[in-house]
């Protein structure tokens, strides 16, 4: 059974691990969200946050897009390949419901993974 679990094995958390997905990376984005992702050399894929105050100014606001894309990317992790993932928020994401930032996440991820192995 898989566990979905968010432990710390699945986030980025050093300036190293965020500079080396910047560097060579594939980027999706829409209005509201950007994606910004590579592959890892380990056997699962992680999550990392760039949501500057610039683009989203209050804390709570902040912190609701992190929690949904928390648990978006906890059910979707036996999904996705070996990748680093970084989402950068942008002010319009705000504006959108939880249910309408889950679904920008679905194609989000999908064309991620289509351009992922277009790139392989």
């Amino acid at each position: 059974m898989n566990r979905l679990t968010f432990v710390r094995e699945l986030r980025l958390l050093t300036p190293t691990d965020f500079n080396h997905v910047f560097n060579q990376s594939i980027r999706v984005s829409s209005p509201y969200i950007t994606l910004v992702a590579r592959k890892n050399s380990f056997n699962h894929p992680r999550l990392g946050f760039a949501i500057a105050k610039k683009q989203v100014k209050r804390a709570h606001e902040r912190n609701r897009l992190k929690r949904v894309i928390r648990d978006h990317f906890r059910l979707a992790q036996h999904e996705l390949p070996a990748i680093d993932v970084i989402v950068m928020a942008r002010t319009a994401a705000i504006d959108i419901d939880n249910a309408a930032l889950r679904q920008v996440l679905d194609k989000l991820w999908q064309r991620l993974l289509i351009t992922q192995q277009n790139k392989s």
